[in-house]
């Protein structure tokens, strides 16, 4: 079905995720630190990595930061045992796509990269637009007018979803769903806190793009008549 790239020191749980992900259909190549994560990682020949945050020689946020920054855009899904909400907001900033907490069910690792598979067939397009606001999906790069737009990806892929869902607003679950891959294992607060943050940076870019509050419902995204000069 996929090429999967999993990244685990551990020789019995990369066995297990292995073996795993194989009887799903999958393709595996597993490897067990940080510098083969980035040989393979780097060559663009896989669909989805599993990457462990703890290994010998870097972490997986290294890795997942390395791997971003040579414009490498597979779903990463980080796998780790640390749990708390900080270390998951550091992964999510690092250019992972979700963050599975060990321990875990093999069928939930499958189910993730299913969705991030289907997320990522169904965001084909290369450019999302709206008012004077660009975003280049295979770079992960926003601009306004023209000039860069520094976004995180986690707010990258939240002005996308709201983007893409304007005018009607998305609801925190969907939001959590869509760009953190899951509305079960995240505060919904983290959504307000990320809405500020891409809020800020659109105001002092000059854009035209204003992200409503909808009482009861969530956000949505509009397009002012007037953009700021």
């Amino acid at each position: 079905m996929a090429a999967i790239l999993v990244v685990e020191d551990d020789p019995a749980m990369g066995a297990l995720v292995e073996r795993g992900l194989t009887i799903e259909g999958h393709t595996v190549t597993l490897v067990s630190d940080g510098a083969a994560a980035l040989r393979h990682g780097g060559t663009g020949s896989f669909d989805a990595a599993a990457i462990d945050v703890m290994l010998p020689d870097m972490t997986g946020f290294e890795v997942c930061r390395r791997l971003r920054e040579a414009g490498q855009d597979l779903p990463v899904i980080l796998v780790t045992a640390r749990d708390a909400v900080d270390d998951r907001v550091f992964g999510l900033d690092s250019g992972a796509d979700d963050y599975l907490t060990k321990p875990f069910a093999i069928a939930e690792l499958n189910a993730r990269i299913r969705a991030q598979l289907r997320r990522r067939a169904a965001g084909s397009a290369t450019i999302v637009q709206a008012g004077v606001v660009r975003l280049d999906v295979v770079a992960v790069r926003a601009s306004v007018r023209g000039r860069d737009l520094p976004l995180s990806v986690k707010e990258f892929s939240l002005l996308r979803f709201l983007i893409q869902g304007s005018p009607l607003p998305r609801s925190r679950a969907e939001v959590l769903e869509e760009v953190w891959g899951s509305a079960e294992h995240f505060d919904p607060t983290i959504v307000d806190q990320y809405v500020s943050y891409v809020r800020k940076k659109l105001q002092a870019s000059g854009a035209d793009l204003v992200i409503r509050t909808v009482r009861g419902v969530g956000y949505a995204l509009d397009v002012e008549a007037e953009a700021t000069p």
